[in-house]
C-alpha cells in the first residue's frame, strides 16, 4: 500500500478509481491538503495468522505529543436561507441515512438552490464495514420443522473518518462534479439519457452543462412533480484485501458459521422536491405506510415515477486513495491494511462477545488492553496511529452526530 502524497494534486478521473478530470470543466475541487502521514512507520505489517500488536509492544519513538480529542466546530450543512424558511420541509431516512428537502426558495432561486448543493456536497458519506455471523437451526412449530436464521453476531465499524485526512479540521480530497454528457442519467425527464445529439461514447465538441446551468433548467422547468438528486460516491476503497482479512480473522476463532463482510454506504443521497402537496404526501410517513398497507402503492408508484422529472446531475466524489499511475497508491488518510490493524482487535473481541452493534471509540481503546486491565491512562504514550485513530473519530461523532439506536 502506497503512503500518502506529501503533496498530491490528484485529477479524479471518473470511473477509473479516481475522482475526476482535468479536462473537466466543472469539476470543483472541495479538498485541503492534509499534511504528510508516515502510517508506515507506526503500524508494523503482520503475518496472515497474527492479531495487530497492542500499541505497547510498538517501538515508543513512533508515539506522537498531539493533544488527544481536540475541539472542533460543529458545521452546519443546511443553507441560512432554507434553514429559517418555515415552509421548508428538512427529513433525514434514519436507516439510509438519504436526505430530503423541500422548499419553496429553491424551486425558484437557482442562486440559493446551488449553495445549498455546494453545501450538502460537503457533508461526507457514511461508509462502514459489517462483519455478520449467522447460522441455521431446525424448529419445531405445531408439529412442523422449520429452518430459521439465527444471528451470532452482527459487528459493524464506520470507515467515515478514513475519508479525511484531518478529520477535526474537515480537510479531504472531495471534489463536486456534473455528470458526463456521455453518462446515462436523468437530465430533467422520466427515464435515464444521455445528452442531446450523444450516442454511446462518443464525444461532442460543447462543454458540458455546469451546475449553475442545471440549477438554472431546474428552477426554470414549470412541471408540476420535480426533483434535484446530489449523489455522493466514495472511490479508491480496495475492498477484496481487507474483506478476505477479516473473515480470516472470523475463522480464526474456531467460528463455523456463515461469514458475511460488507461495505454499507449510508447517506450517499440527497434529494430536492418542489414544493407540491404530492411530494409533500411521499414524505409524509403515515401516508406512506397507508399505502404499503392497503397495496395502494401498486397505483401510487406507477403514477410518481412517470409524474416526477428528475435532476440526477450533480456527484459529490470522496477519493478513499488515488491511483498514482505506477503501480502505487496515495491515501488521504489510512490504507485498508492500516484500518484492517487499527481495529482487528476491537472486532476480534465483539465477535467472541457475540455482540450486535456498531463499534466506537471506547471499543477501540479498550482493545488495547487485557480483557481484565482496566482502561486507566492506555492512551498515555499511544502511538500516533492509534492517537490519530481516535481522534478522527471523536471529530466525525461531533461533526454528524452519535449515539443513536444502533442495535
Amino acid at each position: 500500500m502506497g503512503k500518502p502524497n506529501p503533496n498530491p494534486a490528484p485529477a479524479p478521473v471518473s470511473g477509473s478509481g479516481r475522482a475526476g478530470s482535468s479536462s473537466d470543466s466543472d469539476a470543483v475541487s472541495l479538498h485541503t491538503q492534509p499534511g504528510d502521514r508516515m502510517y508506515d512507520d507506526d503500524v508494523p505489517e503482520l503475518q496472515a495468522d497474527e492479531l495487530p500488536p497492542l500499541y505497547s509492544d510498538i517501538d515508543a519513538d513512533a508515539t506522537a505529543n498531539a493533544p488527544l480529542l481536540p475541539t472542533t466546530l460543529t458545521p452546519t450543512y443546511i443553507h441560512s436561507d432554507v434553514r429559517d424558511d418555515e415552509a421548508s420541509w428538512h427529513k433525514i431516512d434514519q436507516n439510509t441515512g438519504a436526505e430530503f428537502f423541500i422548499s419553496p426558495a429553491l424551486d425558484s432561486d437557482p442562486k440559493l438552490l446551488e449553495a445549498q448543493i455546494r453545501l450538502s456536497a460537503t457533508k461526507p458519506p457514511r461508509p462502514s464495514l459489517r462483519v455478520l455471523g449467522t447460522h441455521s437451526e431446525t424448529v419445531r412449530e405445531n408439529g412442523k420443522s422449520k429452518s430459521q436464521t439465527v444471528t451470532d453476531f452482527d459487528v459493524s465499524v464506520d470507515l467515515t473518518p478514513y475519508l479525511f485526512g484531518d478529520a477535526t479540521q474537515g480537510l479531504s480530497w472531495k471534489t463536486l462534479r456534473t455528470v458526463e454528457d456521455t453518462e446515462k442519467t436523468y437530465r430533467g425527464t422520466v427515464f435515464r439519457k444521455r445528452a442531446p445529439g450523444v450516442k454511446r461514447d462518443l464525444e461532442i465538441t460543447n462543454p458540458k452543462p455546469t451546475l449553475a446551468e442545471w440549477c438554472h433548467r431546474y428552477c426554470a422547468s414549470h412541471t408540476g412533480v420535480k426533483s434535484f438528486e446530489l449523489r455522493r460516491k466514495v472511490l479508491g476503497f480496495e475492498e477484496y484485501e481487507l474483506k478476505l482479512k477479516l473473515v480470516d480473522l472470523v475463522r480464526g476463532t474456531n467460528y463455523r458459521g456463515h461469514v458475511q463482510v460488507t461495505f454499507p454506504v449510508k447517506g450517499d443521497v440527497t434529494l430536492i422536491y418542489n414544493d407540491s402537496k404530492i411530494n409533500q404526501w411521499r414524505l409524509t410517513p403515515w401516508i406512506v405506510w397507508l399505502c404499503y398497507l392497503t397495496f395502494m402503492w401498486l397505483f401510487t408508484w406507477p403514477f410518481l415515477f412517470f409524474r416526477t422529472k428528475r435532476f440526477e446531475v450533480a456527484v459529490s466524489e470522496w477519493p478513499f486513495s488515488v491511483d498514482n499511475g505506477n503501480g502505487t497508491r496515495s491515501y488521504v488518510s489510512m490504507s485498508e491494511s492500516h484500518i484492517y490493524n487499527l481495529w482487528a482487535r476491537a472486532i476480534h473481541r465483539a465477535v467472541l462477545d457475540k455482540r450486535q452493534c456498531t463499534l466506537d471509540r471506547d471499543d477501540l481503546i479498550a482493545s488495547q488492553t487485557a480483557p481484565d486491565q482496566p482502561l486507566g491512562r492506555v492512551l498515555d504514550g499511544a502511538p500516533r496511529f492509534l492517537r490519530e485513530g481516535i481522534n478522527a473519530i471523536t471529530a466525525v461523532h461531533r461533526q454528524l452526530g452519535w449515539g443513536g439506536d444502533s442495535c
